[in-house]
């Protein structure tokens, strides 16, 4: 038995996506790299689905890969992210969505960019959304974010001060993850049908706090499975309100004053919705019209606290 240490540990933090869990671990098993080079543990967190049973069937299927099972009680992506870390053995740590498709020669290229970097305190790739069936025309890149598309620069960069990676796909190293104490639980992210995002924002402004210097590498690639039911204005508010929420929490760890500011400046995006939507109508696109100003809409709520 190879007892080698992984170099990179994949989490997989799930709720109820057990139909395409398959698809997403079976992503992961045929990299380009080493089976002995990594290792991917799956934080099952609550499922009422066939979770478990897919996962372990995988896991005795595939026993020459490093796939592993837990579970975490505590409801949010951040009590099951932290909770796969610390069973991480890797020195870098990649987390990815249950629902991501990561490109045969994705491990590959954080391994060769952390070695040609070694400044690097964190990397974030591109997502590209997979729509099933099909995009909707209501879609904008404004409202596309809300469904994990994320594409911040043609080239290898240093994301700007308030620019960072998506959870869903994103590797920093365990050591750094350990020193910022992981995720804020007060920031758990899904949490039932309750979202209180902005878990992935907060834990970058950690690193950079410290000193990290986090990258972005448009050829580090994940596709992201955008189902109908992720298309609905019941999903969308979920999403948006729960930018807003987490913004709220965020900003009143920090003072009265953060959070009024960060109101001035969703009440400033809201209307800057409102002249985009006009230059869509302008464009012949009126179906892209409402959905952007709905997300800034929603967005406000969330952070009043409606």
């Amino acid at each position: 038995m190879n007892h080698q240490q992984p170099e990179i540990s994949i989490v997989i933090c799930t709720y109820n996506r057990a139909v395409y869990l398959p698809e997403a671990l079976g992503s992961l098993y045929n990299q380009t790299i080493g089976k002995n080079q990594f290792e991917v543990i799956v934080v099952n967190n609550n499922s009422t689905d066939d979770t478990e049973k897919v996962c372990k069937a995988f896991i005795e299927t595939y026993s020459d890969g490093r796939f592993y099972y837990t579970n975490e009680p505590q409801q949010g992506a951040s009590f099951a992210r932290n909770t796969g870390a610390v069973m991480a053995k890797g020195e870098l740590l990649c987390f990815m969505d249950d629902d991501a498709i990561a490109k045969p020669d994705y491990l590959a290229m954080i391994l060769a960019f952390f070695s040609e970097h070694p400044d690097a305190g964190g990397l974030g790739g591109r997502i590209i959304p997979r729509y099933i069936p099909e995009e909707p025309k209501w879609m904008s890149h404004f409202v596309s974010s809300l469904v994990g598309n994320f594409d911040y620069s043609k080239e290898v960069c240093v994301f700007s001060p308030n620019k960072y990676p998506l959870e869903s796909n994103m590797i920093i190293k365990k050591s750094d993850f350990d020193q910022v104490k992981g995720f804020n639980t007060a920031l758990p992210g899904v949490k039932g049908t309750l979202r209180i995002g902005g878990e992935g924002k907060e834990f970058f402004l950690k690193l950079k706090a410290i000193g990290r210097t986090i990258y972005y590498h448009p050829d580090v690639v994940v596709e992201h499975v955008v189902e109908t039911q992720k298309l609905t204005p019941e999903y969308m508010y979920r999403v948006a309100s729960g930018i807003g929420r987490g913004e709220r929490v965020r900003t009143l760890e920090i003072s009265q004053s953060s959070y009024w500011l960060k109101v001035a400046e969703y009440l400033f995006k809201l209307g800057a919705s409102f002249v985009l939507a006009f230059t869509y109508l302008l464009q012949g696109h009126p179906a892209k019209m409402k959905p952007v100003i709905q997300f800034r809409i929603d967005a406000l709520k969330g952070l009043l606290g409606y």
